[in-house]
């Protein structure tokens, strides 16, 4: 019975490697020159360890959330694609209608200069 988990475990044991495989050997073989700058937390352009309550630029979140919003739009045509011949004409006019929207919304961002970075 347990022969039957063997694929299970060698497949394990290789994801495992090529995983932890290649970070192991680029830290064992990889130059070893830490300085204060590679050493220092980057997160959304500011230095981290400054007053909580300062001023935060609201183009970070803007562009964060039209990723989001887009992406996720996107995603949708992956299934559709996979049932286009099941579902017909009706299927294609709807997402016809879908990728209409969207492409709407994104020249919407792009007049209001929401994906403009000065």
């Amino acid at each position: 019975m347990l022969e039957n988990y063997l694929p299970v475990l060698v497949f394990i044991v290789l994801g495992v490697l090529f995983g932890a495989g290649p970070i192991l050997i680029g830290y064992l073989l990889g130059p070893q020159k830490p300085d204060a700058e590679k050493n220092s937390p980057y997160e959304c352009g500011f230095e981290a360890f400054e007053d909580a309550r300062m001023k935060f630029d609201v183009r970070f979140y803007l562009v964060a959330i039209l990723f989001i919003i887009f992406d996720l739009e996107i995603a949708f045509l992956f299934p559709w694609a996979i049932v286009l011949e099941e579902v017909g004409t009706f299927g294609l006019l709807a997402m016809g209608v879908f990728l209409s929207l969207l492409v709407i919304g994104f020249i919407y961002e792009w007049k209001k200069g929401a994906l403009e970075w000065e």
